[in-house]
């Protein structure tokens, strides 16, 4: 079913206009003026349609619901500050199921079909690698917000880019030292068995060992897979520390599982937070994991060093001080990741902006418009923090951020620096034509 509307305040919080304008001005004046703003002459006053391809239902429906709401608090406030190009901004969304093949349907029935400017959105690796030659095959730029190295590994095509999100192998490379300086020289790696997974496998492993530590076994899980204990006895008993990136509705029972297993004499754990992306970590079952570490791509929970960008981003989303629904606080958000919604449309808003995008015949002039992008400020439109694109690989470099499980709550402990993340390219998408 498609939902083809101009997001305004549906699914975000209960947050006045001035509110919203208020924290956002605080954050550095994003909104120059409150309220009632016009939008600015523009050659044609045809909004500008983004499809945006969703994970509504399927195994990613938690990030889908908060990826959408994320879309829509941005592209609110983008429409209340005169759009883009002076024309508002619409949605038109499609629900992908989290499936490759009907992914790649979707992207041709918004091209086609919807007649949208782009598609964007997608998380999981194995919907945007079969989706991504549909893209190429109808030319139309593709902004994934999903983490997977595809897109820097040279494996997809020029139409596809991630500017708004880091990827696994930047994550593991920054996370790395530190897990080999304060957790343990042996891991033991438990991840999801398919291409995000895979990131991880081929690409800690030598992080580690450059840090001085080593891998010691590598375990990959079937994404569907309900019960785990049969995988533990795999766990050499040299494990210093257990690193586990597991996703899906089974991750309580993962953890309990895990907890059952080892009682009080396991290795330390370092996980990534997709294992509970949407997970209230007051869930029973999970005390297990008290004292243990996690990467964030975004903290859940307020810091004490939130920004005035961070505070505004988190009230414009709807999400308390937990990282909750501000209206339902058993409804836990993807923070880890759903603020790469909110700065890739962002940037294809500087993107348009500096092409002067007026229709689908601009297309190939909005690729190299945001492959011309080098250094991302942080501030009202990047509140997760400042940033490096390197165009030829159509991948942002960013800041990862380390935290400790404390009471029920996570309490960030490391933030890595852009270049701890940084590696050397192995692709060059401005040499393939558009």
């Amino acid at each position: 079913m498609t939902d083809r509307k101009t997001f305004s305040a549906t699914g975000t919080a209960p947050l006045t206009r001035r509110t919203a304008l208020k924290g956002l001005a605080a954050a550095g004046g994003l909104i120059t003026a409150p309220g009632f703003v016009r939008y600015a002459q523009a050659q044609s006053s045809a909004p500008i349609r983004i499809g945006f391809q969703c994970h509504r239902t399927g195994i990613g429906a938690s990030y889908g619901r908060w990826y959408e709401r994320t879309t829509a608090a941005a592209v609110k406030l983008i429409n209340e500050a005169g759009g883009i190009n002076g024309r508002p901004v619409e949605i038109v969304i499609e629900d992908d199921g989290t499936d490759a093949g009907r992914g790649a349907e979707v992207v041709a029935k918004l091209a086609n079909q919807h007649k949208v400017d782009i598609v964007y959105g997608t998380l999981f690796s194995h919907v945007v690698i079969g989706s991504a030659p549909t893209a190429e095959e109808l030319k139309i730029p593709y902004y994934v917000v999903s983490e997977g190295y595809h897109v820097a590994s040279g494996q997809l095509n020029r139409w596809c880019l991630q500017p708004g999100i880091t990827d696994v192998r930047a994550q593991v490379t920054s996370v790395a030292p530190w897990i080999a300086a304060n957790a343990g020289k042996k891991v033991t790696m438990i991840y999801p068995d398919y291409a995000f997974g895979y990131d991880h496998r081929d690409y800690l492993p030598p992080a580690l060992q450059q840090a001085g530590a080593e891998v010691v076994a590598k375990i990959a899980i079937p994404p569907t897979e309900t019960s785990f204990t049969k995988y533990f006895p795999q766990i050499p008993s040299s494990t210093d520390v257990l690193y586990h990136v597991m996703v899906g509705p089974a991750v309580l029972t993962f953890v309990k599982e895990l907890g059952e297993f080892y009682g009080a004499n396991g290795p330390q754990l370092f996980g990534f937070i997709d294992s509970l992306e949407a997970v209230d970590l007051n869930s029973p079952g999970l005390d297990y994991l008290d004292g243990s570490h996690f990467w964030e791509g975004f903290a859940r929970y307020a810091q004490p060093t939130d920004t005035d960008a961070q505070k505004a981003y988190r009230a414009a989303v709807g999400i308390d001080d937990n990282g909750a629904s501000v209206n339902d606080p058993r409804d836990v958000s993807t923070a880890g990741h759903m603020f790469g919604c909110w700065e890739t449309l962002y940037v294809i808003k500087q993107a348009m902006e500096a092409c002067n995008y007026q229709g689908p015949q601009d297309r190939a002039k909005l690729v190299e418009a945001t492959e011309a992008i080098t250094t991302i400020a942080e501030g009202p439109e990047h509140p997760q923090g400042d940033k490096v694109f390197d165009g030829k690989i159509h991948q942002v470099f960013g800041h990862q951020y380390i935290s400790k499980m404390e009471g029920g709550r996570l309490n960030v402990v490391h933030k890595t620096s852009i270049e701890d993340g940084r590696y050397e390219p192995e692709a060059d998408y401005t040499t393939q034509p558009l």
